[in-house]
């Protein structure tokens, strides 16, 4: 089984919200095969925590205003380090910088299906340093651009 297409359509639109706001390294996992909680993961990244604040709370209104969902859980929003937007058919995480290297989601789920996104969103900047995901368009280089 593969992430629904509600997974996918929520998925697509919170990427653009994302990228409407400056993220940076913004990737999509259908991790439907592995867990039997969610269908997909997004990940994001940001430089310093208003930015991480902005970018959830962009998604959140794309969300709530263009698919009338709301997250069921919603963690991390204070710091701004890390936040987690949980609405059940995919779980969003937008990170600092720092977290986004130090944790690695990419490597936890690399065996998961990379789901393409809209080119603007997953331009040139979806580099992640040293995650060197195959078929992903990240090449592993240190910078982001």
């Amino acid at each position: 089984m593969s992430a629904s297409e509600r997974a996918i359509e929520l998925l697509t639109a919170a990427a653009e919200a994302a990228h409407d706001k400056k993220a940076e390294n913004v990737l999509a996992f259908d991790v439907s095969e592995q867990l039997a909680i969610t269908d997909a993961f997004l990940v994001a990244s940001a430089s310093n925590d208003r930015q991480v604040r902005a970018i959830v709370d962009a998604i959140e209104e794309k969300l709530r205003v263009d698919f009338d969902a709301k997250p069921v859980r919603r963690e991390g929003a204070r710091e701004g380090r890390w936040v987690l937007l949980d609405y059940l058919e995919i779980v969003i995480h937008v990170q600092h910088d720092e977290e986004r290297a130090f944790y690695s989601l990419e490597r936890l789920w690399r065996d998961c299906p990379v789901i393409p996104l809209p080119s603007p969103v997953a331009g040139p900047s979806a580099v992640v340093p040293g995650s060197g995901l195959p078929g992903s368009g990240l090449s592993g280089s240190a910078s982001a651009e």
